[in-house]
């Protein structure tokens, strides 16, 4: 997901389980992807520069809570690496809000995807409270590996690769992605070229009349 505008940086640590998700799940393969590359960067001593690197943007909602709206994968990947703490940004703050009108508000600006590992769409309460409860939803990996293969562009628009998931999710069943996740990325890269994903951020493929 991306964010525009300012982005004021709160100068102190937040602990990762104290972060509200606003999306109900990642793609674990991706998750691991990123834990490799911490362990590298941990191993190199430059973990400490990629943290304040990576600030994770959040809102302040009602009772001063942080959630969290992008950087799930890598504050999950963080999380199970035993990192306890993280750098947070302040997008907005809405503390003032009630509860209700916090996550509408948060829905009508794309800064909450309360859709679960089958792409269904879910009530707010479904959203889990901490990031180690974000359920595995292996489309987004395979959406995730097309885009690093150039299969379409990276975008700014927010949850684009859970569009991307749910197109490829109505083209590619379950058991060839778990048992030949190379024969589905090859399938996908090639679905994400075609006429048929013109509509979707990111396009990479030719447009045709």
């Amino acid at each position: 997901m991306g964010l525009a505008g300012p982005i004021q940086p709160i100068l102190k640590t937040v602990a990762i389980a104290d972060l509200r998700p606003t999306q109900m799940t990642v793609g674990l393969r991706e998750v691991e992807r990123k834990r490799r590359d911490w362990a590298r960067r941990n191993e190199a001593s430059a973990a400490g520069e990629f943290l304040g690197a990576h600030m994770i943007p959040a809102v302040i909602g009602p009772d001063d809570q942080l959630w969290m709206l992008d950087h799930h994968h890598l504050a999950l990947a963080l999380h199970l690496e035993g990192v306890e703490e993280v750098l947070v940004s302040v997008v907005a703050r809405l503390a003032h809000l009630p509860r209700k009108r916090f996550l509408a508000f948060l829905d009508a600006n794309n800064w909450l995807h309360p859709y679960d590992a089958r792409g269904r769409r879910r009530e707010w309460k479904a959203l889990p409270h901490q990031v180690g409860k974000l359920e595995d939803d292996p489309w987004r990996s395979l959406a995730g590996d097309v885009r690093r293969a150039g299969g379409y562009a990276k975008t700014t628009r927010p949850y684009a690769e859970f569009l991307w998931a749910d197109f490829f999710r109505d083209h590619i069943g379950p058991r060839k992605l778990a048992n030949k996740f190379d024969q589905a990325l090859r399938e996908a890269i090639e679905l994400a070229r075609g006429h048929g994903a013109r509509h979707l951020p990111g396009y990479a493929g030719v447009e045709s009349d």
